[in-house]
């Protein structure tokens, strides 16, 4: 006894061209965000994933993964501003709960605490958020080393005086060892504009390439029904 197994899939030629229209739609955008992203302060680079399947699946076939190479770093006037020379994210106490960014834009309150621009908390290497054991009459006596350690220097005593560590994390929440802080400094984002639109060629390309395949079934079809119209 044979047994032959197997399986077959048959549909549409119009249906697998609008289905590949749609999936190269998502992919531009997904290319169009990069760009966008290109200039934004801790912004990374989103890479398309394209699964064996997404002939059939459409647009569901398709993710993303971030890419967490290190970004253009450059120099900033605001002591403030903090840049991550090594992969790694700080932790941000927002409404929603712990997020990371590798955004390092932070400016104080007139408590000392340690926030973002939108005014969330800074959290340390222990979870909790950043407080300054006094608040400085100018940022400038705020130093922060390359571990990540906030201090600050107190006029009355001539010393510095330890805020804590920022709470540096990989992807996984595991603690950065040796994040390389740089102080007075903008990580912007690791999008290359040459790479994003080689990589678009190709997709607008295939986009054309079934358009014109949906346009010319449209018209046969068309014309079939019109033959079988003047025929009833």
């Amino acid at each position: 006894m044979i047994i032959h197994g197997g399986i077959r899939y048959s549909e549409k030629g119009i249906t697998t061209s609008l289905r590949a229209m749609h999936v190269q739609s998502e992919l531009i955008g997904m290319y169009n965000e990069n760009v966008i992203g290109f200039d934004k302060i801790g912004y990374q680079r989103k890479d398309p994933v394209v699964s064996s399947f997404t002939e059939f699946l459409g647009v569901h076939g398709l993710s993303q993964t971030v890419d967490d190479k290190v970004g253009r770093i450059a120099v900033s006037d605001n002591p403030l501003d903090l840049a991550l020379a090594n992969k790694g994210y700080f932790q941000i106490q927002s409404e929603d709960g712990v997020k990371l960014t590798r955004d390092g834009r932070f400016k104080i309150d007139r408590d000392g605490n340690l926030l973002t621009l939108e005014d969330e908390r800074v959290l340390s290497s222990a979870g909790v958020p950043i407080q300054l054991p006094i608040v400085p009459e100018k940022i400038d006596d705020i130093r922060i080393n390359a571990k990540g350690l906030v201090s600050v220097f107190n006029k009355d005593t001539k010393k510095m005086e330890n805020a804590g560590y920022l709470g540096i994390v990989d992807s996984n929440g595991v603690i950065v060892m040796d994040p390389q802080v740089k102080q007075g400094y903008n990580e912007f984002s690791n999008v290359s504009l040459q790479n994003e639109f080689l990589g678009m060629m190709p997709i607008i390309r295939n986009f054309e390439a079934n358009r014109q395949i949906f346009m010319i079934q449209n018209q046969n079809l068309q014309k079939v029904i019109s033959q079988l119209g003047s025929t009833s």
